[in-house]
């Protein structure tokens, strides 16, 4: 079922949308319904992290490393 929906917009806006749905061949109705459609569509999940890294996640928070600590560690290993 379709039901009317009211949107205001300013005036420029609504001819270039006019001007870019004929463009597609569509109504502008089309265009903003898949507009909306496409904002309910599930995004998949991050991909899961390996299991010995997701155990690190966060070991670290409120430690008070930096990035120049993190540096120092890494000059000091390979020199």
């Amino acid at each position: 079922m379709n039901t009317k929906l009211t949107l205001r917009m300013d005036e420029a806006l609504v001819r270039s949308a006019k001007v870019e749905a004929s463009r597609r061949g569509k109504s502008v109705s089309q265009i903003v319904g898949e507009f909306f459609d496409s904002l309910t569509v599930v995004r998949p999940k991050a991909p899961a992290l390996p299991p010995l890294t997701a155990s690190l996640v966060g070991v670290l928070k409120g430690r008070g490393v930096s990035e120049a600590d993190y540096k120092k560690h890494l000059r000091a290993k390979y020199s």
